[in-house]
């Protein structure tokens, strides 16, 4: 079969690049089964000269339908459609079932690579349509036009500038830090691995908060670390858990949120704090201290990078959370020593990071838009949480803790009711939620749900939760 040249929506001097055009056309086509796998396209010459558009044009179309996977091109041949459904052609994704760590990552997994259609009450970021895509774009444009680093490494710790702009940025919350102390990576994920790859070897036991974010489980066990959880309370780690497992276990490190804990939005209280401090000293344990959700915290947020001066802490941040998730430029402050280690690691693991984000960060941060960003987010946020959390109380879900700021919600079901169950009912209905037994082992984890306030608003959720919580006491229907 030989795809029909009529009816192709094609048109100059419209907005959108023809480019765009042809490619959306395409997809659409071959994403509705209208054009059957093996299907032959018309020509680049045919199509060209039928449109009236630039031979050009057409074939860096086709090359776009081509690497994303569409399209397949024959040598002489011209181009075929790959096959009917999904992008990848016959490319298809290896077998994530097959993997030792598939359990370890299959929320990673979900949030990646959702569903079409999905709504992720239960992801971990913000919707696309509060995230400053047109800030983004304008910089990239300024970027290049004034000429970013494209073509060369970047240099062994990061930009220079972005470095500087983020001392300053520490010194805010009263972290105090050289641009020295400060090491660039590719997000938060790869400084955690920088780290755990400088502090643990196998068998080492870690400490981390009960419950935590899963993709901190996931990295200590594929560092061979033994997790030993503590359980959280509202003001940050229970102190009696915390003293009993260092003392019977010795642990290296204590991985933690203190500010705007993943997955309950609670933050460390000063006189927690500072306790944690002296038994981590007395016991010669070193904290990661994970700063994600900084921007969304209150100025006075307690940090232990404040209190201790970056001497028994290890705090690492990133701007996947404010600016985008693609966005892959993160930090870790720490003591110079153990900065010019882990510069050594990021070498031999991974090179440079990519110096253009690097600099399109620092343009943004020094451009004044991100702080008026960050300010809306932090009112559009606190008016979700208002909205969200009384609705679900009336479907007799309660959060564990009122979050102190940010998107996230440990959110108790109702009595009886299963957390795995209501995730499998709502995978049904285009609702994908993040049960608890991906957050903690504790004996309870069923009860509870990660709840995104953001993604919370959407009417299909509370559509559902209508349907799903309105059976008997302790039931789960398929709404």
């Amino acid at each position: 079969m030989t795809v029909p040249l009529l009816n192709w929506p094609i048109a100059a001097g419209v907005r959108t690049p023809l480019v765009e055009q042809i490619v959306s056309h395409c997809v659409e086509q071959i994403r509705h089964r209208r054009w059957p796998a093996g299907a032959r396209l018309p020509s680049i010459r045919q199509l060209a000269a039928h449109y009236g558009i630039s031979s050009f044009t057409v074939h860096n179309a086709y090359e776009r339908l081509n690497a994303e996977g569409w399209l397949r091109s024959r040598p002489g041949a011209g181009y075929y459609v790959a096959r009917g459904d999904e992008p990848g052609g016959g490319l298809a994704e290896a077998n994530a079932a097959g993997s030792r760590l598939a359990a370890d990552v299959a929320l990673m997994r979900q949030t990646l690579q959702p569903a079409p259609g999905a709504l992720p009450v239960g992801c971990g970021t913000l919707p696309d349509g509060w995230l400053p895509e047109a800030m983004l774009r304008g910089a990239l444009r300024e970027l290049a036009r004034q000429g970013g680093a494209l073509t060369a490494y970047g240099t062994p710790q990061g930009y220079l500038p972005l470095r500087q702009q983020l001392a300053a940025r520490l010194a805010d919350w009263r972290i105090a830090a050289e641009p020295a102390q400060l090491l660039l990576t590719a997000g938060a994920s790869q400084a955690l691995d920088l780290v755990l790859r400088l502090m643990l070897k196998p068998g080492d036991a870690v400490l981390v908060d009960s419950p935590s974010f899963y993709n901190f489980h996931a990295c200590l066990r594929l560092h061979g670390a033994r997790l030993l959880p503590v359980p959280r309370t509202r003001q940050g780690p229970d102190l009696t858990a915390l003293k009993h497992a260092l003392a019977e276990h010795r642990p290296r490190l204590f991985l933690t949120n203190s500010v705007l804990h993943n997955p309950t939005g609670t933050s460390l209280s000063p006189p927690v704090a500072h306790r944690v401090l002296q038994l981590l000293a007395q016991y010669d344990c070193v904290a990661i201290e994970d700063d994600i959700y900084a921007d969304f915290a209150e100025p006075g947020a307690c940090r232990l990078a404040a209190l201790d001066g970056l001497e028994r802490v290890i705090y690492l941040g990133s701007f996947s959370k404010t600016l985008s998730a693609n966005l892959r430029v993160g930090f870790v402050a720490a003591s110079a020593e153990r900065v010019a280690a882990l510069t050594d690691i990021k070498l031999i693991t991974g090179m440079s990071t990519p110096q253009a984000l690097e600099q399109l960060v620092h343009r943004l941060l020094t451009g004044g838009q991100y702080r008026r960003h960050v300010d809306a987010l932090r009112r559009r946020l606190a008016a979700a949480q208002a909205e969200v959390l009384p609705s679900l109380a009336e479907h007799g879900c309660a959060p564990w803790a009122t979050p102190e700021g940010g998107y996230l919600a440990w959110v108790a079901l109702p009595d009886g009711t299963s957390a795995d169950a209501l995730a499998a009912a709502a995978s049904r209905h285009g609702v994908w939620l993040a049960p608890g037994r991906h957050f903690t082992l504790e004996d309870d984890a069923d009860r509870f749900v990660r709840v995104n306030l953001a993604h919370a608003l959407e009417p299909r959720f509370w559509h559902f939760l209508d349907g799903a919580l309105g059976a008997p006491p302790g039931g789960v229907r398929d709404a």
